[in-house]
């Protein structure tokens, strides 16, 4: 017995750690119970279904009835709400807050990073767990996406851009500072072997994608947002760089001959699009250029202009883009361009992106449409198909649920109450 029992202890000692380690794996089973699951691809209301989560990804989602819930798996109880994937907002800018004109001229990169840290968490609040960030100074982009990644910090699921390429003078340049400084900033190219190089310095340093100015911009001084700024060579150089290299192009682009030349030159989506015409329609569609239009901020810019002290050489192209955008880019969606959802979030504060939605749909989007903008197509233009805004086997575990039926009322979607992000709770109220 003296020589069984030390043997008899070690494995009781084993077995104990081996529950431990059972334990341990359960915990990373989830079964979210969903009174109604949004089926993105069909447009059907599921109703009493259970999703499986395991280590993060999608394991399996059907009746409620037909699922085995694993024993030891932690259960979230949705049956009062409504559940859909977690939303993609294809148009961000985290590092930055709504500030206008001059006063950006105060904001180092280093406090960008931090501003980053604060509206990453606002986003995810609510409900977007996976974002582009298209344009970042001092690739403070590329340091938020890797403290998040790393779980320093919560915030969404991060493709990024590092700085904008754009041309002397143009959206992308510092034009704030008179010539006295030889202020420029940091990926102005002005050549088509210019370019190649800025794309391979941002991939770099960390570029998921490379984001172009194609026009002049709205929220800068000095150019005009109709006027295209690189050539065709250029953003085909750019856009034959970046592809060679893996990565997606998105382009800056307002005025028609830039979104025309730009999605000639191959880009994978157009932002903005605020003066689109008939000729750009047909090409993106024939070339399967993504529009990602950025609709609500037009209200709340115009509505909170006075007391953020837009300057008035900022506020007469926003009176001018503005109007015209919405009457463009309905035509856009009636004339069957394929569409990514996205906010520009930044030119207001960043958790509002959802009041996107009305906007899209009353410009003729129905709210499935809308919907998928911001899942499956959005994913599709990120290149994450099958991984993200879906219920797909082996998807990332990231989902939302709301009060009622966003496709009878889209703005419940601003009223986000459960988020999940690859499958850990990160806001629940109906556990109130």
């Amino acid at each position: 017995m003296k020589r069984v029992l030390p043997f008899l202890v070690s494995a009781v000692a084993v077995l104990a750690l081996c529950g431990q380690i059972v334990a341990q794996e359960s915990a990373t089973d989830v079964a979210v119970r969903a009174g109604r699951v949004l089926d993105v691809n069909t447009g059907k209301l599921l109703r009493d279904q259970t999703i499986l989560i395991h280590e993060g990804r999608i394991s399996s989602i059907g009746d409620s009835a037909e699922i085995k819930i694993p024993v030891g798996t932690n259960v979230v109880d949705l049956r009062n709400a409504t559940v859909l994937p977690g939303l993609i907002d294809a148009h961000t800018h985290l590092t930055m807050d709504p500030k206008f004109g001059y006063e950006q001229l105060g904001i180092a990169v280093p406090r960008q990073t931090l501003t980053g840290a604060k509206n990453a968490r606002s986003t995810l609040q609510a409900g977007f767990t996976t974002v582009r960030n298209v344009a970042a100074d001092g690739y403070s982009d590329v340091a938020l996406r890797d403290a998040i990644n790393a779980g320093d910090v919560p915030g969404p699921r991060m493709l990024v851009s590092g700085p904008p390429l754009g041309i002397t003078g143009g959206h992308a340049d510092e034009n704030l500072l008179p010539y006295a400084y030889h202020a420029k900033s940091e990926s102005i190219c002005d050549s088509p072997w210019s370019c190649r190089a800025q794309v391979r310095e941002n991939i770099k340093y960390g570029a998921d994608l490379i984001k172009i100015m194609a026009s002049g911009g709205v929220l800068s001084k000095g150019d005009d947002p109709q006027t295209s700024q690189f050539t065709l060579e250029e953003m085909q150089a750019i856009v034959d760089e970046a592809h060679r290299l893996g990565r997606k192009v998105a382009a800056h682009a307002h005025g028609a001959q830039a979104i025309l030349w730009a999605s000639e030159a191959g880009v994978d989506s157009i932002e903005h699009g605020s003066y689109i015409d008939d000729a750009d329609i047909a090409e993106m569609k024939k070339d399967g250029t993504y529009l990602v239009p950025t609709l609500y901020l037009a209200d709340w810019f115009m509505e909170h202009a006075a007391e953020n002290h837009v300057p008035d050489f900022l506020l007469v192209k926003a009176k001018a883009v503005m109007p015209a955008a919405r009457k463009n880019i309905a035509h856009a969606f009636a004339s069957g361009v394929k569409v990514a959802f996205g906010t520009d979030a930044a030119v207001y504060p960043h958790g509002l992106n959802a009041h996107e939605f009305p906007v899209m749909v009353k410009l003729g989007l129905t709210p499935l449409q809308a919907i998928q903008a911001a899942t499956i197509n959005a994913a599709d233009l990120l290149g994450w198909s099958g991984k993200v805004g879906c219920f797909d086997q082996g998807a990332w575990g990231d989902l939302i649920a709301v009060d009622g039926d966003p496709l009878q009322d889209v703005t419940t979607l601003e009223h986000v109450k459960f988020v999940m992000k690859g499958g850990e709770v990160v806001r629940n109220e109906y556990a109130k």
